[in-house]
């Protein structure tokens, strides 16, 4: 693949500044800088224009998407994230990499995120093991079904318990921390199965694409090529379906571990019960952000109900 920007003078002298750490010299009539990083080669011309040509090309690019213009022998931005929302006719027989999160809505537990690849060799499988949203299968059916498809499919789970998450939400805000790990759950798929390419990758979606993106403007690489978004994203290709298994089960997993530590039974979701769950922990001297996401308005209400007990 190939990108090419056209930058100001200053803006050119900040992008071989940020790549170049030495003075070049013997460069080709023309070109201003040189420089290569894995998986992408960067030549910025005295004209102005600077090509970004490799695999990554257009995720690194697009780390300056700021600059005056993105041109892209493919497409642009704008195409892009309008194509973001509209579905090939034939996507739930692609092979696609799908991305979900678990524990968003939960007070107790971690923010795990999984991304899985699923292509038409290995629908058939997923379909006899009953794959479908994990929010309509019981635990027990998803411990199941889960090892089976990390048996089968390439994956990878980012799951942020919460000693790290209280930390993570102070920098950002949860909808961009799961845009973060939805970001890096796909790069990694995207890694496992290369030399494979997905021929397209799609997220369960909780914002609006133009803002998925703003949220990752700090982040390299950025995901973005061929990246589509859509609510329940279950429904339109089993990858999701299945991301949604694995990441329930690792969230399980880390449940059960933070109850016993905790002496107790965590319970999922944010009610009444959580309350005194949480007042309890306090009550007996142990760290209530070892447990829980702090930030959730139940962290006040179970200090209020901790100096009744």
């Amino acid at each position: 693949m190939t990108v090419v920007l056209k930058v100001t003078p200053q803006e050119l002298k900040k992008l071989a500044q940020h790549y170049t750490t030495i003075p070049q010299t013997d460069l080709p009539k023309g070109t201003y800088f040189q420089a290569k990083i894995p998986g992408v080669s960067i030549t910025g011309y005295n004209s102005g224009k600077v090509m970004f040509q490799g695999k990554l090309a257009q995720q690194e690019a697009e780390r300056w998407q700021t600059l005056d213009s993105v041109k892209t022998q493919q497409t642009n931005n704008v195409r892009q994230l309008q194509k973001a929302s509209n579905l090939p006719t034939n996507f739930a027989s692609l092979a696609v990499i799908g991305s979900d999160e678990v524990g968003t809505g939960s007070y107790f537990g971690p923010l795990t995120t999984a991304a899985v690849f699923v292509d038409a060799e290995r629908q058939p499988t997923l379909q006899k093991l009953g794959v479908e949203d994990s929010k309509k299968l019981t635990d027990p059916t998803i411990i199941k079904i889960a090892k089976q498809v990390m048996a089968t499919c390439p994956y990878h789970v980012v799951n942020i318990k919460p000693l790290d998450y209280n930390r993570l939400i102070k920098q950002y805000n949860q909808a961009q921390l799961k845009a973060i790990c939805h970001n890096y759950v796909l790069g990694k798929v995207i890694q496992k199965i290369a030399p494979q390419t997905p021929d397209a990758l799609l997220v369960d979606q909780f914002v609006k694409p133009q803002t998925y993106f703003n949220y990752l403007k700090d982040q390299s690489p950025i995901i973005s090529h061929n990246v589509y978004f859509k609510e329940k994203g279950e429904s339109y290709h089993l990858a999701v379906a299945a991301a949604s298994i694995v990441a329930r089960y690792v969230s399980l997993q880390t449940m059960d571990e933070l109850s016993a530590t905790a002496g107790m039974t965590l319970p999922i979701g944010a009610g009444s019960k959580v309350d005194q769950i949480a007042a309890k922990l306090l009550h007996d001297g142990k760290n209530l952000g070892q447990f829980a996401k702090l930030h959730f308005a139940n962290t006040r209400k179970a200090i209020q109900l901790a100096k009744q007990l």
